[in-house]
């Protein structure tokens, strides 16, 4: 079975603490329920968690929708996104499946980046790994005004904003994550076809602007 990998990158720094947080581990929760409804989902989609702040770790493997349990995170310390980078791409050499002349691999994955700051460590050496994978379909979510754009635009063309990081801004991006995550997975299971374009994926609700 070809599997569609899914990595969501989550930014765990001090300033997400409180209200965006909680917001984030609810929109994962609200998410696997989700997707669990979700026949084509079930089948195709695994998940993996990967938190950064003052260092990055990977908190739950890529594990299928019904094993994925989702661990508690707290939010504390600086913004290490270029060590998250270097981590992903690690673990996108490691976990997903390659095509070979014997066998079809696993789907293009889905990286879902979400933060509310700018990076802390030496991003740019995270950023070239990352950019050498050239493998993922990548989302980045800049939330609320403290994120810079213009760092998540030099890692992936899509990238989407909130003008808040409260709940009810995040809880919208966690729900356009699965509609996109269930889109995904049913143009792979029906049609073969793997997502290019950030058009390809369901309109995003209005609390998200498309940075262009």
């Amino acid at each position: 079975m070809r599997r569609l990998p899914v990595y969501l990158l989550l930014d765990t720094s001090g300033s997400m603490s409180g209200e965006p947080i909680e917001a984030v581990k609810n929109g994962v929760q609200v998410m696997i329920s989700s997707l669990r409804q979700n026949p084509q989902a079930i089948e195709t989609a695994f998940l993996s968690v990967i938190t950064f702040d003052n260092v990055a770790q990977q908190i739950i493997p890529l594990t299928d929708l019904a094993s994925f349990q989702m661990v508690d995170i707290k939010a504390t310390g600086v913004t290490a996104l270029g060590e998250a980078l270097k981590l992903v791409s690690n673990r996108i050499e490691n976990e997903v499946m390659k095509t070979t002349t014997e066998q079809k691999g696993d789907w293009k994955p889905l990286v879902f980046i979400m933060t509310d700051g700018v990076p802390t460590d030496d991003w740019l050496p995270g950023l070239n790994e990352f950019k050498r994978q050239k493998v993922a379909f990548t989302v980045a979510c800049a939330a609320g005004s403290g994120a810079d754009t213009a760092v998540l635009k030099q890692i992936t063309e899509n990238v989407v904003s909130l003008d808040t990081a409260d709940s009810a801004s995040i809880g919208k991006f966690f729900q356009w994550v699965t509609a996109s995550i269930g889109v995904t997975s049913t143009k792979v299971e029906d049609a073969g076809k793997e997502i290019s374009l950030l058009k390809e994926l369901p309109p995003p609700p209005s609390e998200l602007n498309i940075v262009v």
